[in-house]
């Protein structure tokens, strides 16, 4: 018993160390930040780590706000945001390499027991976020979804509780839309609803909606597909309900293009089938890294997720990259020196 004890205590500091049990050195390459690609990422890592045993890829899903905070604090070897960094962030650490990595749809997900399909128009999502429409049976909804019974029931908005490129995301969409949402919540990580219960994490989001009835939150896609928690149609710009899947997201991402500094969103995009809500979601690079073991194996790990790694994309509920913004991508992590 006690042999196998310290052979496990043995086994626990060799891994703290970097050490693999067959003596050969093991680079551990460590990142947090948004929760919206957290399982993509994860995915990433353990695919490559079967091609590259030598590294060991961490990510912390803690989402964006507390990602960039703790990118500008130096206590990870990347970041990882939804809203990218603002030019204020980048002004604290300047030559930070952003780089486009995957792109997803923010979907209404939510829990009404015997609705299948749900439409919510624009004017109805309005009301929704600022409280003015309060049950299910409202004469809004009740206009948008002929021949489904909705129930006399409150309506329950869940939120983002922490700072979240999901948030930002949802809320970029949402001031375009509206002016009254402009004017009276905003864009931003973090954002003050008028209505509403807060989950952290695109995780506590989703749980809240699947053990509450009546209620409705924003969270990525595949987080919604995965629990299966139904997702709402919503009204596009051209007046159009679109369901959100990859292909529809897809075609809107087909809308955007990016500039040089490869910050760029959606907002309120006016193709027919676009679906409103879609996004890129950026990795954070330092310009520099001094430990050359660390940095080549984060470079290496980025290219083969801008790559091999977008096949994995659609499956998880993801919108893997067209090819010129991999290109782009690829371009701007060439930037990032290795000492």
């Amino acid at each position: 018993m006690k042999s196998n004890i310290l052979h496990s205590l043995l086994l626990s500091a060799a891994t703290l160390l970097g050490f693999t049990v067959c003596g050969h050195t093991q680079t551990q390459v460590s990142g947090a930040g948004a929760t919206f690609p957290a399982p993509l990422y994860q995915r990433w890592a353990v695919e490559f780590a079967k091609e590259n045993p030598d590294v060991q890829i961490s990510y912390q899903s803690v989402g964006s706000g507390a990602g960039v905070k703790q990118f500008l604090a130096k206590t990870v070897d990347f970041g990882a945001s939804d809203a990218a960094m603002s030019d204020k962030e980048i002004a604290q650490l300047p030559g930070t390499v952003l780089i486009p990595a995957t792109a997803g749809s923010v979907v209404l997900a939510y829990n009404l027991d015997g609705v299948a399909e749900l439409r919510i128009s624009r004017a109805a999502l309005e009301g929704i976020v600022l409280g003015t429409v309060k049950k299910w049976n409202d004469p809004l909804l009740v206009k948008d979804n002929p021949g489904v019974k909705l129930p006399d029931l409150a309506i329950t908005f869940a939120y983002r509780s922490d700072g979240s490129g999901t948030t930002y995301v949802f809320t970029n969409h949402l001031v375009a839309m509206s002016e009254k949402i402009a004017d009276e919540v905003g864009n931003d990580k973090q954002v003050q609803w008028p209505v509403g219960v807060g989950g952290k994490g695109n995780e506590g989001v989703t749980a809240l909606v699947k053990q509450t009835p009546g209620s409705i939150g924003y969270v990525e896609y595949g987080y919604a597909e995965n629990n299966g928690v139904p997702m709402a149609f919503l009204e596009n710009k051209a007046g159009k309900f679109i369901m959100p899947t990859p292909e529809s997201g897809a075609a809107t991402m087909a809308d955007i293009s990016l500039p040089e500094n490869l910050r760029a969103w959606a907002g309120d995009p006016a193709g027919e089938a676009d679906y409103p809500i879609v996004s890129f979601t950026w990795l954070l690079l330092y310009p520099e890294y001094s430990d050359a073991a660390r940095g080549t194996a984060l470079k290496k790990f980025v290219d083969w997720g801008l790559t091999k790694g977008q096949s994995f994309a659609k499956e998880l509920g993801y919108i893997p990259l067209p090819e010129t913004v991999i290109a782009k991508s690829q371009a701007a992590l060439a930037k990032v020196q290795v000492k």
